[in-house]
């Protein structure tokens, strides 16, 4: 919904007040729409990313994967993560987003997504909204979708989310805090993701940290994890294990949430060895899948 440049710094040792000699930098474009649908590519997943975005972003993304943006902001903003190669620490700035210009920017972005419906397996609706965007368009958009038959995937925060959350069907993906609006301790989760699938959700998938995810659906809780995950820059973990997500439940027939969840903490902690988000070593991802330890929970009964 409002898209990034990505920039990394690699420093050897952060300090607050001092000077750092940069050892590289990166820059790409980013975001969380964009990472997952780098991600859904990489796995063989064919996905084009939409949303808001000015003519220099939709321009560089061109380069890079399939978009249709819609050409609404005045600038896009940036995000600075700078990486210690001292012991792999990640701290990240991110920069507010800018007003979308536009009167009409959401009724073009509905109707954008309207029209891929017809052609779509899937549907991710990620990020945080411009200034000026209602908070209650990815719940439309989510609506749309999932009456036109097409599996939706929201990973919002904020108001946004709780009334995503209120959409029949929807599955709700991110952190643990956005989620539940507390810590990730599992046993204040299992009843906080309980309220959200009796609001409607079809399933609820949180992030505790990389390599570590919950999920609960109106059969079951399941708590799946890498028991010794891999360091690096989590940054984009929770974007790749959302791409596994839709692109396990876009399949005919799904799998089971499970052998979902195995695949989807195996290509997180395969995003956090590799230093720019929305890039997973694919390699990695297949070393790791029998690894993988999923423990089904016992949810308190639903109201």
């Amino acid at each position: 919904m409002s898209p990034a440049y990505d920039t990394t710094y690699r420093v050897e040792r952060l300090e607050r007040g001092g000077a750092h000699r940069v050892s590289s930098v990166e820059q790409r474009i980013g975001g969380k729409g964009v990472n997952v649908t780098r991600v859904l590519n990489q796995l063989g997943r064919y996905a084009r990313a939409t949303g808001f975005a000015d003519h220099a972003f939709a321009a560089a993304a061109e380069l890079e994967l399939p978009n249709d943006f819609v050409l609404a902001l005045p600038w896009v903003r940036r995000t600075l993560m700078i990486g210690e190669s001292a012991d792999g620490t990640a701290t990240e700035f991110a920069e507010p987003g800018a007003r979308v210009s536009h009167p009409h920017a959401a009724d073009q972005l509905s109707v954008r997504i309207r029209g891929l419906l017809p052609g779509s397996t899937g549907l991710v609706i990620a990020g945080t909204l411009p200034i000026g965007i209602e908070d209650s368009l990815p719940a439309e958009l989510a609506t749309a979708a999932i009456e036109a038959g097409v599996p939706t995937v929201c990973d919002l925060s904020g108001e946004a989310l709780r009334l995503a959350a209120r959409v029949p069907g929807v599955v709700l993906c991110g952190s643990f805090a956005d989620l539940t609006g507390g810590s990730g301790d599992l046993d204040a989760l299992l009843p906080a993701t309980e309220r959200l699938i009796a609001g409607g959700a079809a399933g609820v998938v949180a992030v505790r940290g990389p390599a570590d995810l919950v999920a609960r659906t109106p059969d079951g809780c399941w708590w799946a994890r890498l028991p010794d995950p891999p360091a690096g820059n989590p940054t984009g973990a929770g974007d790749a294990a959302t791409a596994a997500v839709i692109a396990a439940l876009s399949h005919t027939p799904s799998p089971g949430w499970p052998a979902l969840l195995t695949d989807a903490v195996a290509t997180s902690a395969a995003a956090v060895v590799v230093p720019a988000a929305g890039e997973i070593d694919r390699a990695l991802r297949e070393r790791v899948l029998s690894e993988v330890v999923v423990t089904e929970a016992e949810p308190s009964p639903l109201p």
